[in-house]
């Protein structure tokens, strides 16, 4: 196509690059902004998923928070794997499962989409680990960050 975009791509779909050894924040939601991760019970599974896999494919998690239709985090990628989709892929086919078997909706499709910033340089980086750590804030969850129990501010 002469205006740069691939025949048979999306256009509304945000690109995925991979860039290894370099500092991601990544943030997604679920279907419609449904609640679906609606008690601590629900939550807390999201947030051990979140850590279980970013572990398993080698990703070092620096901030996180989970909401009941999103979360966001910041990590730094694997130096030699291009595994950014597959590992999103897990985490959202992973904690869908699990909290659709809690509510009794096997099949029930949980996640939208994801978007993923490449973090560049110190200032970028900075803004964004302080819109993750305050974002309970910035949603009127909490009054301080550190009051918010499923992130990473509580656990430093």
């Amino acid at each position: 196509m002469s205006d740069g975009v691939r025949s048979g791509a999306w256009h509304h779909s945000p690109p995925h690059l991979f860039v290894p050894n370099c500092m991601y924040m990544i943030t997604a939601s679920t279907l419609e902004m449904r609640e679906v991760f609606n008690s601590e019970e629900k939550l807390e599974l999201l947030e051990n998923t979140l850590l279980e896999v970013t572990a398993a494919y080698g990703w070092e998690l620096e901030a996180w928070v989970v909401f009941s239709n999103h979360y966001h985090f910041i990590a730094r990628s694997p130096g030699e794997a291009n595994n950014l989709k597959r590992m999103i892929q897990r985490l959202h086919s992973q904690s869908a499962r699990l909290v659709n078997a809690l509510d009794g909706t096997p099949g029930r499709r949980v996640w939208f989409q994801y978007w993923d910033t490449i973090l560049r340089d110190e200032r970028g980086y900075l803004a964004r680990l302080n819109y993750v750590e305050q974002n309970p804030v910035k949603h009127g969850m909490v009054e301080g960050a550190g009051r918010y129990r499923l992130g990473s501010v509580r656990r430093r």
